[in-house]
Order: structure tokens, then C-alpha cells, then sequence
């Protein structure tokens, strides 16, 4: 299985840079995310599409036909609900969150967004979050996403993943340092 990611994940980008390459010349590229959102949350809440859409046992043509119909009952149209179709026909729904995935990251890069996520032992409070969110800001010069992930293990303090850049400043993190410091003297 490991073997194939890179196919799936080369053509989730190449299908990806297509759909954003058409949504930004039709000047749809806000529509077009949403409508892909809301198509992988309904992904979400249904098993029986997850189903359709990962399992091979079902024909080109069976899924060309309940895809058709969950957008039409959705209300997703357009060129999303084209490109979804086309996905189907060329029998790669099993790949669509790979691709709505590199749509969005295409997405953000165009709009000079920069996703961050922050790791904490308890949620953050608005306060808090935005004052993370503002420094984030300030040191990137970049406008920030941010997501925030609960983690208690950490104990306290939090850990920042921005692309390949982590800061770590966990309590956890420092205990275990102080703990490796006493055990090697």
C-alpha cells in the first residue's frame, strides 16, 4: 500500500492544479472551494458514500450515478459538481480528499494564507487564540490560519506546526529534557 501513495498523491496534485487553474479563470475560486467543503462533508457524515466513493467493487457508471445524484439533492453545481463527475467517470473518487485537499493549499498560497496548527492540553479561550494568532502574524509577516488541536499529554505550555517548522515549547517537552539533563550527569 505504501507503494502507491505517491500515485495517488502525484495525481490528487495533478488533478487538483487543474480544477484551480479552471476555477481561478472562471473567477470561481471561492464557489468552487465551498462547494468542494461541502462535498467532503457530506463524505463525513455518510458512510454509505464513503463507501461508493473508496470501494472499487462499484462501477464507473453506478458511481457517475449516485455521485449525480447527491450533488443534485445537495445542490452542488457548477464547476465543482463537473469536476467531482469527471472524477468519477475516470474512477479516482477514491482520491477526491487528496484533491480537494491540494485545491485548498493551492487555494491558500494564492490568497498568501500560511496553515498553522496549534497543539494545547486545553482548548483556547478567543483571548488566547488570538493573541497565538497575532504573534504568529507578526513573526511570519504572513496572514495565518489557524487550527487548533487539544493534546493534554502535553501538560502545558503549547507546540506550533507551521509547514516543515515546529516550535515546541510544551511542558512536557521541557520535563523530559530536565530529565535526560539529571540522568546523564
Amino acid at each position: 500500500m505504501a507503494a502507491s501513495s505517491p500515485i495517488i498523491s502525484e495525481a490528487s496534485e495533478r488533478y487538483a492544479s487543474a480544477l484551480f487553474e479552471l476555477a481561478r479563470d472562471a473567477g470561481s475560486l471561492d464557489a468552487v472551494g465551498a462547494a468542494l467543503d461541502q462535498f467532503i462533508a457530506l463524505l463525513d457524515a455518510s458512510a454509505d458514500l464513503e463507501r461508493l466513493v473508496s470501494n472499487p467493487v462499484f462501477t464507473a457508471d453506478e458511481q457517475v450515478g449516485a455521485i449525480n445524484a447527491v450533488l443534485n439533492k445537495a445542490g452542488i453545481d457548477g464547476l465543482a459538481a463537473n469536476f467531482i463527475k469527471l472524477v468519477a467517470t475516470k474512477r479516482r473518487l477514491f482520491a477526491i480528499r487528496g484533491m480537494v485537499a491540494g485545491f485548498h493549499a493551492r487555494l491558500a498560497a494564492h490568497k498568501g494564507i500560511t496553515f498553522a496548527e496549534v497543539t494545547v492540553p486545553a482548548p483556547l479561550s478567543d483571548k488566547n487564540r488570538a493573541a497565538v494568532l497575532a504573534a504568529l502574524e507578526e513573526k511570519t509577516g504572513q496572514t495565518i490560519s489557524l487550527s487548533e488541536k487539544v493534546d493534554p499529554s502535553i501538560i502545558g505550555g503549547l507546540v506550533v506546526k507551521m509547514g516543515s517548522r515546529m516550535i515546541d515549547a510544551s511542558l512536557k517537552t521541557k520535563l523530559n529534557a530536565m530529565k535526560l539533563a539529571m540522568t546523564s550527569n
